[in-house]
């Protein structure tokens, strides 16, 4: 048993599944499949329960995860503290959405690269939505992403900015053409232009629950800049994140709506596993977060 055949073992455990598994390792199904089998056979037990839907943790499975995690735990921690800032090394992946590549780690990726020359950085970029799932998944390192309302399990967070969800209209349309009630924008007469998922959504999803309206939404659109797309069009009214429509080539042809319903903010920042924290190059940029939001 060594430390690799423990974390490729920990991410069959954490992802409960042998394909992404394979994937996020890096290894093909069959290799992962025989090192699994070389852990059983060393301890002579199971460590897995499988059919063809499932993948579960025997009793076996659960008592070496816990083991796993804490050996692997001390070997990071141990090989950080002998290291110094000039031995961060390494790669460094970060998923986020154009905006934030844009808007949120400009200055943050220029002062870690002038303080980690070493470290190789990849930048994804995606649908803001996803960001949370692709750490999950083992597929990046850190991400970008608005937290969710609900639990995080071994996810962490540092909050960077906090963004206010807006309704806009076309320009041109006057703030007449649309519907009110009791001073507010009629959600239930006024052609809405939603996101299909997404925080955004369950946010509005939830307000219009608790105030027992059915909306009128004459189309659902994936990604914030086609909300803006649409709306620019005439297609009704849209919901978006402030800052998305400040950096959008159309946000002259639209305008936001004060009379429209005040929805929970996005609370936007950094998200990366416990497990990937414990990296020199992770958490270096965490840190350097951390500094810099402590200044602002």
């Amino acid at each position: 048993m060594d430390l690799r055949e423990l974390e490729i073992f920990l991410t069959v455990a954490e992802l409960k599944h042998f394909g992404r598994a394979s994937q996020a390792c890096n290894l093909s199904p069959s290799a992962l499949t025989r090192t699994i089998q070389r852990l059983e056979e060393e301890l002579e037990q199971p460590l897995f329960s499988r059919d063809n839907r499932t993948v579960t943790l025997s009793p076996a499975g659960e008592r070496l995860k816990a083991y796993a995690r804490l050996c692997l735990t001390e070997w990071q921690g141990l090989r950080s503290s002998m290291k110094n800032e000039q031995a961060v090394a390494g790669s460094l992946s970060i998923y986020a959405s154009i905006t934030a590549v844009y808007s949120l780690l400009p200055e943050l990726l220029e002062s870690y690269r002038v303080k980690y020359p070493e470290v190789q950085l990849e930048l994804r970029t995606g649908a803001a939505e996803q960001a949370v799932a692709q750490v999950q998944s083992g597929e990046i390192d850190l991400a970008v992403a608005a937290f969710p309302d609900g639990p995080r399990s071994n996810i962490q967070f540092l909050p960077i900015v906090t963004i206010p969800l807006i309704f806009i209209a076309p320009r041109q349309a006057g703030a007449a053409e649309f519907p009110l009630k009791g001073g507010l924008l009629d959600l239930s007469r006024a052609p809405l232009v939603l996101p299909q998922t997404g925080l955004s959504r369950r946010r509005l999803d939830q307000w219009l629950k608790e105030h027992r309206i059915t909306p009128n939404i004459t189309s659902e659109v994936s990604g914030n800049e086609a909300i803006i797309a649409m709306v620019r069009l005439g297609c009704g009214v849209g919901i978006v994140p402030q800052l998305v429509l400040e950096r959008s080539p159309f946000r002259d042809e639209v305008a936001v709506l004060a009379n429209a319903p005040v929805l929970k903010p996005y609370e936007v920042g950094l998200c990366t596993s416990k497990r990937n924290l414990q990296r020199p190059s992770v958490k270096a940029f965490w840190q350097l977060a951390e500094e810099r939001s402590a200044v602002a």
